[in-house]
């Protein structure tokens, strides 16, 4: 269904429109820009699944295009088996910048753990000589990067949102109401962790059939002699299955907050979620109440956001829930309190009750095609 359909509805619903003109931060004085100088060369750890690049790797990739035009940029898989096989082939492809795919073969990959991963970053960083190594801002970089940071000795940068130049970044502070500009003045490589929702992909370049990348083994052969890596093993992975879109990349996300008032409650939100082909988000107070399972929650300490419609329902708009949604498109909130935080950051805001409202949008709204 048309994201401007459901702005209409929402208009007609709504006696009064709140327009917030601008969201972001000033980066005025970020201070000078240092040109780049000598060879870049960038390593970018890459997720896969079923046999694809995930976007948020994507999307590390196009941050990596953002530290300057000379820069050979290359992407390191790890896994086992034919689904390796089939996601380096896709990644080959994957990206117009992509120069090369490095991929580890092995079962202790198998799984995505931390110590294994820290080595064979170690490992591929003394071969290869980058200059940046890059992840996307996920549960897998933010396991990975800490712990490689330091057996390459050098202190990461998270969070990057803006890259200025090789060397400057700009990353959210004081969950997302400020911006830091950061200059990096330590060892090579410089390790970043950059939020995918800020470096978003081409649709033409998601899909390259053409120019594909050459595809190169690790030496693997002085992985075993390190004892660390056997240090964790995988036990299981609790994960909900659902048809509707993944929350990190959705067009449309449907939030429920404290104001839901139980689990039976929130049927309502997976209703409308259903009807519009959205996907379902959760305030973290509504996750603590036990309404929805944690995976659901977005915010500085759950999923960061950036749909080009978010709709936020009894959600009162703290700062720490805020900073994971702000950079949306259009926010649009409802709320019995005029005088909620959320309205302060919603294009589109309506006073009133979401028991009245989410039924009166699941009468009148078309059924998604």
């Amino acid at each position: 269904m048309a994201i401007g359909t459901m702005l209409s509805l929402f208009r007609k619903l709504s006696n009064t429109s709140r327009i917030t003109p601008f969201r972001s931060g000033s980066e005025e004085s970020a201070g000078a820009i240092i040109p780049m100088t000598g060879l870049l060369s960038t390593l970018v750890l890459a997720e896969h699944e079923g046999g694809l690049i995930k976007n948020s790797s994507l999307s590390a990739v196009e941050a990596a295009k953002s530290l300057g035009g000379d820069n050979s940029i290359s992407l390191l898989l790890a896994g086992s088996g034919h689904s390796l096989k089939e996601a380096a082939e896709h990644a080959a492809s994957s990206h117009p910048s992509v120069s090369q795919v490095l991929i580890a073969d092995s079962d202790k990959f198998t799984y995505p753990l931390a110590e294994p991963w820290a080595k064979l970053v170690h490992l591929v960083q003394q071969s290869g000589g980058y200059s940046h190594i890059i992840a996307a801002s996920g549960s897998f970089g933010k396991n990975i990067l800490p712990r490689a940071a330091a057996l390459l000795d050098i202190s990461p940068i998270t969070d990057v949102t803006k890259i200025s130049g090789s060397n400057l970044f700009i990353r959210p502070i004081y969950a997302g109401n400020a911006l830091s500009t950061v200059r990096y003045t330590g060892s090579s490589p410089c390790m970043l962790s950059i939020r995918a929702t800020s470096f978003p992909v081409a649709s033409e370049t998601a899909d390259l059939k053409s120019n594909a990348a050459s595809i190169d083994q690790v030496d693997l052969s002085t992985l075993d002699e390190d004892e660390s890596v056997a240090k964790s093993t995988y036990v299981k992975l609790s994960a909900q299955i659902s048809e509707r879109p993944d929350l990190g990349n959705a067009r449309i996300v449907v939030t429920g907050g404290r104001g839901v008032k139980s689990a039976e409650n929130f049927k309502m939100i997976d209703k409308l979620a259903e009807k519009i082909g959205a996907a379902v988000g959760a305030t973290r107070a509504a996750v603590d109440a036990g309404f929805v399972p944690n995976d659901l929650q977005v915010g500085q300490t759950g999923k960061i956001v950036a749909p080009e419609l978010y709709m936020a329902f009894g959600v009162s708009g703290a700062i720490q829930h805020i900073a994971g949604m702000r950079d949306s498109k259009i926010i649009v909130a409802v709320n019995k309190d005029a005088d909620a935080p959320i309205f302060q950051v919603a294009d589109y805001g309506l006073v009133g009750d979401l028991f009245d409202v989410i039924p009166e949008l699941l009468e009148k709204l078309p059924e998604k095609k």
